[in-house]
């Protein structure tokens, strides 16, 4: 019964209507448990979304209609490649569903239906395992801005304050606006466990002229491919 699911149910390069029907439902499906596992814990668009529920479909046709042909599949693995340079760049968890998408399309383009569903289920409870358990995240990590006028000597100015609220921090970004006359500073920080942020960006304020200062989470990425 097992061996039956790593059986292709396509022979010698040809389909019927029921087996087509059966590959490109389980396509499907497969691309829908995909996106909907994706949208957990992560922002995306809804276009994004639509691709990765449809791609699996797309590359099951494509490999149904050069299955045994040579010629055929060289033209359309150079026509894939033109892709990459036609997308936008994202972030890893992206492209990872965009290739297990099309794993799945090219496992039940080649009959192997089983394969596909257990491959999608197995990949989507480890990706949501991970993001659910935020694995290389940090809830203290924060982007702070700081703008501060141009007789000031930035340079040690805040230091003192850094080591007493935060546990470490990093000098991202300098640049000059308003003609000069100010600069805006852009770090990274990581926040000690138990601060008060109101306390620490009214020590900042006392320091920098009462100018603009903002801190809030890192954003990644989020361009659509």
């Amino acid at each position: 019964m097992l061996s039956n699911l790593f059986t292709s149910i396509i022979t010698e390069g040809s389909f019927t209507p029921a087996q087509f029907a059966a590959v490109t439902v389980t396509s499907l499906v497969c691309g829908l448990i995909i996106a909907v596992t994706y949208s957990i814990r992560n922002k995306c668009s809804r276009s994004f979304l639509i691709t990765l529920i449809l791609l699996p479909a797309i590359v099951e046709l494509v490999i149904l209609l050069v299955n045994g042909n040579i010629g055929a599949g060289v033209a359309v693995a150079g026509a894939f490649s033109l892709v990459r340079f036609r997308s936008a760049p994202g972030r890893g968890q992206e492209i990872t569903s965009i290739f297990l998408a099309m794993a799945v399309g090219l496992a039940t383009g080649m009959g192997y239906v089983g394969v596909a569903v257990l491959f999608t289920v197995f990949i989507s409870v480890l990706n949501l395992v991970f993001n659910l358990l935020k694995i290389g995240g940090d809830e203290n990590h924060r982007t702070l801005k700081i703008t501060v006028p141009e007789n000031l000597d930035y340079e040690g100015k805040f230091e003192d304050i850094f080591d007493k609220y935060l546990s470490s921090y990093t000098y991202e970004e300098v640049k000059t606006s308003n003609m000069g006359s100010l600069y805006k500073l852009t770090l990274s920080v990581v926040l000690k466990a138990g601060v008060s942020t109101k306390e620490f960006l009214d020590e900042i304020r006392t320091r920098n002229g009462n100018l603009d200062i903002s801190l809030g989470r890192e954003i990644e990425n989020m361009e659509s491919l």
